[in-house]
């Protein structure tokens, strides 16, 4: 590895995982936030990436056209002329080529897509990367938004490995993008995918700073917002109980966590994005659904009746006319006859 230049690799034996999506756009990403120049490296023999590349209007990032057999001697070339970031994308497939091109990766990226199909097609990749120890994240990708299984597949990643904070979720405008040479951020770059991908180079900036940041100043850890209390909302003295009670049963939906939005927005200048509130369906604002419940329950089930030699749920003594036959409980040993 040369000073001041980074190889990422994306790797994963499973096919439509999205190496090359996040190979692109983690690529245009990384320029926009002024850490290139950027070299993009085609290995898969589709040639998705050079298709998509050769597509594209801007000058950045720029394109490597080599075969696996130059790897080496084009690696040593964009090192030479200054290039700080290369991204390589890999076929589907996991054989002694892969393991040729993660030898010389500086971090391996493996996009898995929460399916039990892509889970089982994770060993491969990470007994490369130990077997080289090469470090290695994964990126949970084209996840359903508060879908069981995307924690579940984050959980199960965790036990072989660090996993991104950051989710992809499966989103049109994500794959759309890539039609005509352009991402997402160049196209929306408001959008919730365009924040996703920049809180995800964020993210992998800061892994390529932790391991190797000290060895050169280009890569030199940036400073991050104070998340401790981000995710914290403060409690307003004079807020009404009935107020209180709705704020906790309304579902708070944010696709990024705090640090995340943070870290973006000191990043490019602007705005944090906002965080969006949905009041729970069918309770009005100041109800919360605990209530709105338990005055619908009392509508549609009227209370039953009962008779006077019926025991009371509550011990108000015995019925009216009845005998109080109850007696107190002796506690200790039981009495002797």
């Amino acid at each position: 590895m040369t000073d001041g230049v980074r190889v990422l690799v994306f790797a994963s034996q499973k096919g439509g995982s999205g190496k090359t999506t996040l190979s692109g756009h983690i690529a245009v990403e990384a320029e926009r936030h002024g850490d290139g120049p950027v070299a993009l490296i085609d290995t898969d023999p589709q040639g998705s990436l050079a298709k998509w590349w050769n597509a594209r209007a801007a000058s950045t990032p720029a394109f490597a056209q080599a075969s696996l057999d130059e790897l080496d001697a084009c690696l040593d070339h964009l090192k030479a002329v200054g290039f700080k970031l290369i991204v390589i994308d890999t076929p589907p497939a996991v054989t002694q080529t892969i393991a040729h091109v993660v030898k010389r990766a500086d971090l391996v990226v493996v996009p898995t897509r929460p399916s039990p199909h892509d889970l089982r097609a994770v060993g491969p990749t990470v007994d490369i990367a130990d077997t080289l120890n090469k470090p290695l994240v994964f990126v949970v990708n084209s996840a359903t938004a508060r879908a069981r299984i995307t924690s579940e597949t984050a959980v199960a990643l965790s036990q072989h490995g660090v996993v991104a904070p950051v989710t992809l979720h499966h989103r049109v405008d994500f794959a759309a993008s890539m039609i005509d040479g352009r991402t997402v951020g160049d196209i929306m770059p408001e959008s919730k995918s365009a924040q996703e991908i920049a809180a995800l180079w964020m993210y992998l900036r800061g892994r390529l700073a932790k391991l190797y940041g000290g060895m050169d100043a280009h890569w030199a850890e940036k400073a991050r917002a104070d998340f401790s209390t981000a995710v914290l909302t403060p409690e307003g003295p004079l807020l009404p109980a009935a107020a209180a009670s709705a704020e906790e049963d309304e579902d708070w939906d944010a696709d990024l966590p705090a640090w995340a939005s943070l870290a973006v927005a000191n990043a490019t200048g602007g705005a944090q994005p906002s965080v969006r509130r949905r009041a729970s369906d069918g309770a009005p604002r100041g109800i919360g659904v605990a209530a709105a419940h338990k005055a619908a329950t009392a509508v549609l089930d009227p209370p039953e009746e009962r008779n006077q030699l019926e025991r009371r749920r509550g011990d108000r003594g015995p019925p009216p006319g009845q005998p109080d036959r109850r007696q107190a409980r002796v506690f200790g040993r039981r009495p002797t006859h």
